[in-house]
């Protein structure tokens, strides 16, 4: 059995939507020390559609896949269905993770909660800080 998935291999051998918005309208950045994973997240903003999204993602091969899933999921999609991403619905979409990867798949949620919530501050629009916590269990770091 194959370690990645067919849909693994082919988002981090030929990633979506990599690279900088300069005139982001949110841009996040998240990381996990012990692995070294960093991604940044970049969001461009209409009518409160999300009309571009852009990564840069230093990290594993499963961290470039999922940067580059959670972009193709949230493309198109209101400001508030982004941040209903879940890491679990870009494990489904990549058809699944190697458990020690899984953390991965936690980042790029991350990553996305971060760039909306840079969107928000930027733009003076109210918002729940605990929606924004970012998880601090052992698992993720």
């Amino acid at each position: 059995m194959a370690l990645y998935s067919d849909k693994v291999m082919d988002h981090f051998q030929n990633p979506r939507n990599v690279g900088k918005i300069d005139d982001a309208d949110g841009v996040g950045e998240v990381g996990n020390a012990k692995c070294g994973d960093i991604m940044r997240m970049y969001i461009k903003v209409e009518d409160g559609i999300i009309a571009d999204c852009k990564f840069n993602t230093f990290g594993c091969g499963s961290a470039i896949a999922t940067s580059s899933m959670a972009t193709e999921l949230i493309k198109g999609k209101s400001v508030e269905e982004a941040l209903q991403l879940s890491n679990k619905a870009v494990v489904e979409a990549l058809d699944g993770l190697p458990p020690a990867k899984i953390h991965c798949s936690v980042l790029a949620e991350q990553a996305v909660r971060a760039a909306v919530k840079d969107y928000y501050d930027k733009n003076g629009i109210e918002y729940n800080a605990e929606e924004f916590v970012i998880c601090d269990c052992d698992h993720c770091h």
